[in-house]
């Protein structure tokens, strides 16, 4: 789609936003079938939900604009999703599972709050206050998301580590004892 005023471009970038957003709907799903934390999980359930309104928040942006609502391919949120799926894909254990998807969460919770920002600014400059309203919604639900993922990452991340036999501290403080032991 060629792009020859601001109008074109909100309307691609807003083409693009629907498009992830789809995408993310699905990756979502997969992500619940893997996760094992039932916290995370949860929390992605309740995203999902989320990320549904979301979808049908950007369709009454379209309509508002007197536009059908569809896809234009967003290359960054295809490549996230593929890194999420291989992240899961390639985790050795249930704790570095749930550590993958929480990193995939974040990364998309921030790719989305830019996209969004973006989005938002250009219909408080054209004047569209329910637009802006519907966008800015979707863009403080996904600042909220990115909170709560960032703070459980830490958890998950503790988690993970005691799985694989203490937290890194303590594992340092074991190792230096291994050495004095053995004279190195």
């Amino acid at each position: 789609m060629p792009i020859a005023s601001t109008q074109d471009l909100f309307l691609h970038e807003l083409c693009e936003v629907y498009d992830a957003e789809h995408r993310f709907i699905e990756g979502q799903q997969e992500m619940v079938e893997h996760a094992t934390d039932e916290s995370l999980k949860g929390a992605i359930q309740e995203h999902l939900e989320q990320t549904r309104q979301h979808a049908a928040n950007v369709e009454r942006v379209f309509a508002e604009l007197g536009q059908e609502a569809h896809r234009e391919t967003n290359e960054v949120a295809q490549g996230l999703v593929s890194e999420a799926q291989e992240g899961i894909q390639e985790a050795q254990s249930s704790a570095l599972r749930d550590c993958a998807i929480v990193s995939a969460v974040i990364k998309v919770e921030h790719f989305e709050m830019g996209s969004y920002r973006s989005l938002v600014t250009g219909a408080n400059l054209m004047g569209q206050t329910e637009i802006e309203r519907l966008l800015r919604e979707n863009m403080q639900q996904e600042e909220e998301t990115a909170r709560t993922a960032e703070t459980s990452a830490e958890e998950l991340l503790q988690k993970a580590m005691q799985a694989e036999g203490g937290s890194s501290e303590e594992q340092g403080l074991i190792d230096k004892a291994k050495d004095k032991l053995t004279g190195q």
